[in-house]
């Protein structure tokens, strides 16, 4: 075994180690605990319904939903890489899991659960965090809205109070739900989800520290047991949560649930690495670690499975209360997962009478809540691609899934904005009155300008760009000189490099000398590796800066001896045209 194979266990053993929290993280949990107990159990009560409503959304039933709070909420909250950061069962998540959960039952999304964990904590290894930042905001804006879309009509069969019908096209199973209610409505449910979501938007404009949500299910909960409203009950919770097992498990169906896991892997980095960049960004002095923080979504996820629980991320409505309550440690998400660990043991039977209408209400008007108009219409507005880009994620969102509606967004995101990159590129004709010394009468300098051109080129030099550009080069004519000006690129890519190749080329076939000057540092190494102008260098017409590319240019149009008069113009292409006389061995 050599010495590089043998350290490859130990760099993965210390990458590993890396990622553990550090003692410090740790301390801080005790500097200011009271804020920290207040944020927690704040957060707490806006989780709970949430918690319930998503579990029943995602299909595995509402003991999902708090047993996912509880055990990757404090995982998470340990091992991640922001201390402000809540983690639970999300919408978006939920969004994903139907489909799993149609096809292959509540055991296949634990298994999902399980394998998107192993992945996270991959990615973590690998340093994949750092990756994160480069999705465009337009894609994140669009996604955003078309998760709130989904969450809405995921939400319409129990706000209508008629049973889901069968299928996983969410805009299919609300359009049959209502049309279910049309034949025979159930107005009691429809009546009290618009409370509950009425309430939580109106007060939440009222009075925004307080929890509507809590509120508005405690009061339907309690008005419905009052007047025994016939609505459907979230139904007998455990009183605890249930021992850690694999029971779940199912070799044989592992392969077919490796995409799935991928992209259940995928869009819980995407969403707890931006709800962890929110918290940043409400906050004066956190900064999370991307990368730790994959490492504590992939050990919550790898345990939540075991105790029953759904596919986990960052969740950035509870991390935003969180950090408005005052949390300044991880204490907060501890005491926001103690919490709810404490309903499920003590409270389980009063959480069971609980409408399913009402929770509806509450995920419909966190989808409201989702969308900042403002934020949505500036974007529209700012220019035509970001808009475009916004409302492709949006629909695709709607219409496939969340993974490859991101990977839509950022290709076409990619596509544009190297279309505005390759536009910047260009090809500008200069005068040479700035660049010939003033040691020459204006006969010269005529004579010089009409045999001699200098083109400068402006920006990069790459695939997008490169064939406009050799197209322009190439329909220079009526001249024996051609210098190109390059100390203006900006950057030269093997694709670039080539058609300038080409151009050169193309130029000298018709009898044209090109010299080129201002190579930047660095577009060196692509020019020589392709070849372009290691012959223009071998034969002396490479220069630094274009006064000197003048000077040879014109030693090279007069003549040897007599008195100065330049060579005629190449007016003709071909080798064996007289002009192939002003060849690059001229």
């Amino acid at each position: 075994m050599t010495t590089e194979r043998r350290g490859a266990p130990a760099r993965l053993l210390a990458s590993l180690l890396s990622l553990l929290p550090a003692r410090a993280d740790l301390a801080a949990m005790g500097r200011t605990p009271g804020r920290d107990l207040v944020a927690g159990f704040t957060v707490a009560i806006v989780a709970l319904p949430l918690a319930l409503g998503f579990g029943i959304s995602s299909g595995l039933g509402a003991q999902a939903g708090l047993a996912t709070a509880v055990v990757a909420g404090a995982l998470a909250a340990v091992f991640g890489g922001s201390r402000l950061q809540v983690t639970g069962p999300t919408g978006a998540m939920t969004v994903v899991l139907v489909p799993i959960a149609h096809a292959h039952g509540a055991p296949g999304v634990l298994t999902v659960g399980l394998l998107a964990g192993i992945a996270l904590v991959g990615l973590a290894v690998v340093r994949a965090g750092r990756w994160m930042v480069y999705v465009p905001a337009p894609v994140v804006e669009g996604f955003t809205i078309g998760i709130a879309c989904v969450i809405a009509l995921q939400q319409v069969p129990s706000a209508l109070g008629v049973p889901t019908p069968e299928g996983d096209r969410v805009t299919l199973v609300a359009a049959q739900a209502v049309a279910d209610f049309l034949r025979s409505p159930d107005w009691p449910a429809v009546t009290v989800a618009v409370a509950v979501a009425a309430a939580m938007l109106l007060g939440a404009r009222w009075r925004p520290s307080v929890p509507f949500s809590l509120l508005a299910v405690a009061a339907a909960t309690v008005l419905a047991e009052a007047v025994s409203l016939d609505v459907a009950r979230i139904g007998e919770l455990p009183a605890g949560l249930p021992l850690p097992s694999l029971g779940f498990l199912d070799p044989a169906a592992v392969p077919s649930l490796l995409g799935p896991a991928l992209a259940v892997a995928a869009l819980a980095a995407l969403e707890s690495l931006l709800s962890a960049a929110v918290a940043d960004g409400m906050s004066v002095d956190s900064r999370h670690d991307p990368d730790k923080e994959l490492f504590g979504q992939g050990v919550a996820n790898l345990a939540a499975p075991l105790f029953g629980g759904v596919p986990a991320t960052g969740a950035i409505a509870r991390t935003a209360v969180n950090v408005r309550a005052g949390a300044s440690s991880r204490l907060a998400a501890l005491v926001h997962a103690a919490v709810l660990a404490a309903v499920v043991l003590a409270a389980a039977p009063l959480v069971a009478r609980i409408p399913l209408a009402a929770l509806a209400g509450v995920l419909l008007a966190t989808a409201v809540r989702m969308v900042e108009v403002g934020s949505v219409r500036a974007m529209v507005r700012s220019t035509r691609a970001d808009g475009f880009v916004l409302v492709l994620t949006a629909v695709a969102t709607l219409a496939l899934d969340l993974v490859q509606a991101v990977v839509i967004g950022m290709v076409v995101a990619g596509a544009l904005a190297l279309r505005a990159v390759a536009r910047d590129a260009g090809l500008a004709r200069v005068p040479l009155h700035a660049d010939t010394p003033g040691d020459h009468d204006e006969e010269e300098r005529a004579l010089l300008a009409e045999h001699i051109v200098a083109y400068r080129i402006d920006g990069p030099l790459f695939f997008a760009a490169a064939h406009r550009f050799l197209l322009e080069l190439s329909e220079v004519a009526d001249v024996s000189v051609v210098i190109l000006r390059m100390s203006r690129v900006t950057t030269i890519d093997a694709s670039g490099a080539l058609v300038l190749k080409d151009a050169i080329e193309r130029l000298e076939h018709r009898g044209i000398t090109v010299l080129v000057s201002g190579i930047r540092d660095g577009h060196d190494r692509p020019l020589d590796a392709l070849g372009v102008i290691d012959r223009l260098r071998a034969d002396g017409r490479v220069f630094d800066t274009t006064p000197e590319a003048v000077r040879a240019a014109r030693a090279r149009l007069v003549r040897p001896s007599g008195p100065d008069r330049p060579v005629p113009p190449a007016r003709t292409g071909g080798a064996d045209s007289p002009a192939a006389a002003d060849s690059p061995a001229a």
